[in-house]
């Protein structure tokens, strides 16, 4: 499993807009593309004064089902021009990790 990761940051004024915009339009955007081997996103978001900061993380199967995404060149970030209206600055590239392990603490145990 790969986990792609990716930063973006707004002004405090545009940081709705742009989390509106990304859960509406672009997230809805990339599901409908329908790419094997894509299992989900994830949308972090932290006010750091001056600025938002957003993450991304994507799941994917593996680098092939990225660059199945993103392209032969699959660190190239996917930045559409709408939510590059908003964004202040942004990574221009994204980072990729190997899911090495992963624990789950939400199932109850029982008696």
């Amino acid at each position: 499993m790969i986990n792609r990761i990716w930063h973006g940051w707004t002004t405090p004024d545009n940081a709705d807009t742009y989390e509106t915009l990304l859960k509406e339009e672009i997230f809805v955007g990339i599901e409908n593309m329908h790419i094997p081997g894509f299992r989900g996103i994830q949308l972090l978001r932290r006010d750091i004064g001056q600025e938002v900061e957003f993450v991304t993380i994507m799941r994917f199967d593996s680098l092939e089902a990225v660059a199945a995404f993103a392209g032969e060149d699959y660190e190239v970030a996917y930045v559409p021009a709408k939510a590059r209206e908003v964004l202040a600055r942004f990574d221009e590239r994204s980072q990729h990790y190997e899911i090495r392990a992963e624990r789950d603490q939400s199932h109850e145990k029982s008696s």
